[in-house]
This record gives C-alpha cells, structure tokens and sequence, in this order.
C-alpha cells in the first residue's frame, strides 16, 4: 500500500482537462483517443473477436457474424452503455496522468478508484459513490477481460484499497419510495383518457405496478411469442388475466396478472383497450405515438421512459407532498411500481417473491415499505 500512496502523491490532477463525470448518455462530450492497441469500435466496448476476420475463411464470416452478435445479447443494452461510459471515464483519467492502459496494472486502477473515492478524478465534482466505484471496477475487469488482458481484481493494489473505501464511504442503500395502490389511482386520473398516449400510459403504469415488473421488462415485451429480435417476452391475454412470459436477471418466468375489481383499475381492461385504439397485432406492445398523438409507430420505448413516467404522473398527482418537486423526482423511479405490489399486496410472501423473481425472500423485503417488522417478537419469545 506504501507504493500506491506515493506513486498517488507524484500524479496531480489537472483541471482543466477534466471530463464531465456522466455517462455517455447525457452528453459527455470527452472522447479519449485510442492508445496502446485499444480499440474504441463499439462506443468503447470491445469484441473478442476483433480482428479476427482477416485470419478467417470466407465461409466462416457469416459464423463471425453472428458469434458478434451472441457477444452482444450477453448483456443488456444499459449494461453495455454504463460500461462504455466508465471505460472512456477510466481511460480518460489514465490518459489526463500521462499512464498507459495496456498492459493493465492494478497499481494504476487502485489509483483511480482511490481518486474517485476522493472526488480527484475529475475537478470540481463530489466524490464518487461506493456503488459508482464498484460498477466502474467492474467495467474495468470486463473491458480488460475482452481484450484478452485479465486484470486481476483480487491483488492487494485493487483489493485492499476497494475494502478501505467500503468501509470509509459505504453508505445504507437509498431505496425508492413505493408507489401505493391510492397514489396508483390518483396517477391513473391525471393521465387523459382520450388520447393514444394517455392510453398507453394507463396501460404500462398497470401492467408494471400489478406484474411487479421491471422498466426493461415492461418496455420489452412483445404482443407474442419470437415477433422481434430484442424482444424480452410476451403476453397471453386470458378470459381471467394475463400471462407474461418474461426475461428477467434470472432468466425466464411467468408473471399471472389477474383481473381487478373495476374496470378502471384493471390491468387487463387497460391493456385491451390499448391494443385496440392503437391497432397494434404483432410486434413491441409499448411504442411511440406518433402522428400528433393519432398514430403508434412502429418502434419500441426505451425503459428510461418508465421512469420519466412514473416521475411525471406522481408529480402531477401530488403524491407525497411533504416532499419538493426535486424530491419526488430523486424518490420515484421505474422501481417504485416493483416496490409498491411487494408492500401492498396482503398475500403469503412467497407469491410475492415468486412474481417479482427475487431469488430469496430476504430481497422481496427489501422492498416492502409497509411491513410488521415486529410481527414476530424474539424479545417476548425468549421470555423477557
């Protein structure tokens, strides 16, 4: 550790080169220059097989093909963006400090994450989350793996510094705030009833919230089974409900979503009603307005908008108005619909966890917000 501390003194930091520390997405306009080999091909995400056209035959180019295209389905197009935003993130700095990326050195990535920790990676900024840090690492050792350079996350230049920063920084998670059967309501009622988009928007708000889904979830399905090449699942439409065939982390499942109580309420109803206006048969079920609000276009939503939703229809609704407008947009997010079925919905937990896909009850409450935490009392049950 006596060799990072003073190697870490001898590189100062310079200001005026400093990149915005967003991601690629919002704008940054840094863009590193490829150095030591490294290909920047694919807004920064490399491809084990790089290169490898030139050495193959020609009736193996089509395989080539598609094995890239395999490469690329092996992960989400969000994770696939955040790590093309922390590379270029890490290898800007590398390149501000005069270090070189290649081979790569667990001395420099101790440095770096050090410097994040510190909010010295880039001028003027706040230090980085422990959570920001990780992902970074974690896009640092994929990165360097695809390149066929293994970086070894375990040496004490990288482990030791990362296990000090945890401890030093690491703060309990922030959970988003649940978006409750009343405040679900009160969104539904600001969202106007003659419009396609008012339509389509009732329509995902209640399939997300009683399917306990994910924003990449809702916004990946499809009207049926195989119809699109990104498609995440599909949905079967029942005299009782609908089942929702879905990829989720975990791989696949399916989600029951029964009828409600009113038609207003009803997830079913709402998505009928979509389908229907908005003449869609085949293909993504959420997809652009188009045509002054007349028209569903042929393409697909991002999940960003899930979240842009979710943020607009509780403003407009005036849920929690305790809280500032800046508030409510930090506290609601696409997974406050995932939050408020796992604490409204008053049925045996293991249905809860079953729809939501969680792995083990322990993360189901983690995102019940209204539970009896004391239902069960080992105070009284010792016998004190």
């Amino acid at each position: 550790m006596t060799q990072i501390i003073e190697q870490n003194s001898e590189i100062p930091v310079e200001a005026s080169s400093a990149p915005s520390d967003s991601t690629a997405a919002d704008g940054d306009n840094f863009a590193p220059q490829p150095s030591a080999g490294i290909s920047m091909h694919g807004a920064g995400l490399p491809s084990p097989l790089t290169g490898a056209n030139a050495q193959l035959p020609a009736h193996l180019e089509q395989l080539a093909d598609r094995a890239r295209d395999y490469v690329e389905a092996a992960s989400s197009a969000n994770t696939r963006k955040a790590y093309a935003s922390d590379w270029k993130h890490f290898s800007g700095w590398c390149r501000r400090q005069g270090l070189e990326i290649l081979p790569p050195n667990p001395h420099t990535v101790g440095l770096y994450i050090t410097a994040c920790a510190s909010g010295a990676a880039i001028a003027d900024r706040k230090p980085s989350s422990v959570t920001t840090i990780e992902r970074r690492l974690s896009a640092i050792t994929w990165n360097y793996a695809q390149r066929g350079t293994p970086l070894d996350r375990k040496d004490r230049h990288i482990a030791t510094v990362l296990a000090g920063i945890r401890n030093t920084h690491a703060t309990p998670p922030r959970q988003k705030e649940a978006v409750l059967p009343e405040h679900l309501i009160a969104m539904l009622e600001t969202l106007p009833r003659g419009t396609l988009r008012g339509l389509r928007d009732r329509a995902m708000l209640l399939i997300g919230f009683a399917g306990g889904l994910r924003r990449s979830e809702i916004v990946g399905l499809d009207v049926g089974r195989d119809q699109t090449k990104d498609s995440r699942g599909w949905v079967d439409i029942l005299d009782q409900g609908i089942v929702v065939t879905v990829r989720g982390k975990r791989g696949w499942r399916e989600v029951e979503i029964g009828r409600g109580s009113s038609d207003a309420t009803c997830p079913v109803v709402a998505l009928q009603t979509w389908l229907n206006l908005a003449r869609i048969a085949h293909g993504p079920l959420f997809r652009r307005v188009t045509g002054q609000g007349k028209d569903a276009g042929p393409d697909r939503l991002l999940d960003q908008e899930v979240a842009r939703l979710v943020k607009k229809a509780a403003l407009a609704a005036g849920v929690r108005p305790d809280l500032t407008a800046d508030e409510r947009a930090e506290k609601f997010s696409g997974h406050s619909l995932r939050a408020g079925l796992a604490s409204s919905a008053e049925v045996d937990e293991r249905y809860v966890q079953k729809q939501l896909g969680h792995a083990s009850a322990e993360m189901t409450r983690k995102y019940q917000r209204r539970r009896d935490r004391f239902r069960v009392n080992l105070t009284k049950a010792s016998g004190l």
